[in-house]
């Protein structure tokens, strides 16, 4: 069983969303100011819909905390939804009242309408959008930044920045900004890009998008630095590390593709040209590398150098100017559902990617180092630094 593990609930609409976190270790300096900084980040970003302008996300730690201290105990979060106001009687938990209020009978091309009212007998799509929706990960946001706490406590950074949207790229050098600087520098772009030039090109995609009634996607990398060596195994094949970062990274709703380090680009090169080769430190106690062009991982296992994941993200799935589609009740072939949404959410899905790479690098660093309080786990992380 991991050392870590969390469950979220709530609907898009629903009252309030409830993440429980298990796992983190007795005597963390935890704050809500914290989960909500990185809240906020989650809701900016050009391309926004305007649910971002009702909502102020703002976390409440339940339980698991007591005078700003991780008791070892689950922590349980709240994030309120502002626009609950305004369905509850639509969302309403008790029996009764209209059953075709803000009722959903045709589904979007590229959801999980369709699709999840089949799996679960619904002939309400409303039952599936309000789960499905990217809503949820303000509560992964939430839990992965108690994960991202834990990790500074050992000076491991976790930042992101945006690659490209649609057919504009970001050429800047992310190697020239240390970690942790990078997302200082990303936040303070609209679209969370390094590069002046390819923030007019995105900000410009993004528009051109919206005023066509349509939406766009992207490609963001998250990477991390001041990871040790070791962590993940190459001994069985649910302990390498690159596949719990990719399954985690993929559950982000539309992400369609995951690459670590050069990635797919690795495909079309030579060998001589792909593989980072390795020469002794000066004092000749460990490896070096010059280059980093496998992400941070070798086998499964860290390498101590910057892990670097990219993630693609297709284009929202909501159409002002909608597809065609079907409606489940009349049988007619008519214009796909418009629920309120964002024309592209690349920016955001960085953030959101922050902190599952956060889940699981925490989850592996507590399986190599584990111990019931935060002394305990540095004990046994200095002693292996020192082996």
């Amino acid at each position: 069983m991991s050392p870590l593990r969390f469950l979220t609930a709530g609907e898009s609409h629903g009252r309030g969303l409830v993440g429980i976190l298990e796992g983190i270790p007795a005597g963390l300096a935890l704050e809500a100011a914290f989960i909500n900084a990185q809240l906020e980040r989650r809701q900016g970003g050009h391309g926004r819909g305007g649910r971002m302008k009702i909502e102020k996300d703002e976390a409440e730690i339940v339980s698991g905390v007591r005078r700003g201290k991780t008791l070892g105990s689950p922590i349980s979060l709240l994030v309120w939804n502002r626009d609950w106001k305004n369905w509850s009687e639509a969302m309403r938990v008790e029996p009764g009242g209209d059953e075709k209020l803000k009722s959903v009978k045709v589904p979007r091309p590229g959801h999980a309408d369709y699709v999840g009212g089949v799996k679960y007998g619904h002939s309400d799509l409303r039952n599936v959008l309000e789960r499905a929706s990217a809503r949820e990960t303000a509560m992964r946001v939430a839990v992965g930044s108690v994960a991202r706490k834990f990790l500074l406590e050992f000076g491991v950074h976790v930042a992101s920045r945006v690659v490209s949207i649609g057919a504009a790229e970001d050429d800047a050098d992310a190697e020239k900004t240390p970690v942790e600087r990078l997302n200082e520098a990303a936040d303070a772009s609209p679209v969370r890009c390094l590069g002046k030039k390819a923030e007019r090109e995105m900000v410009a995609a993004i528009d051109a998008a919206k005023a066509a009634g349509d939406t766009v996607g992207g490609v963001f990398e998250v990477r991390t630095s001041g990871l040790p060596v070791g962590l993940g195994s190459y001994a069985q094949w649910d302990r390498r590390l690159e596949g719990e970062l990719a399954k985690a990274l993929l559950s982000l709703n539309a992400i369609k593709g995951v690459e670590l380090g050069d990635g797919f680009a690795a495909a079309k090169r030579p060998g001589s040209q792909v593989h980072d080769e390795l020469f002794w430190s000066k004092d000749k106690t460990h490896a070096v590398r010059k280059t980093n062009r496998s992400g941070g991982i070798d086998g499964g296992i860290t390498t101590g150098e910057t892990l670097v994941l990219r993630a693609a993200m297709k284009p929202i799935s909501t159409l002002m100017k909608p597809l065609r589609s079907i409606n489940i009740e009349t049988k007619e072939e008519v214009a796909a559902h418009v629920e309120r949404s964002d024309y592209c959410a690349v920016p955001a899905a960085a953030v959101i990617g922050e902190s599952l790479v956060a889940l699981v690098l925490a989850d592996a660093f507590l399986a190599k180092f584990g111990g019931d309080s935060i002394q305990e786990v540095r004990a046994h992380y200095e002693s292996s630094r020192r082996r």
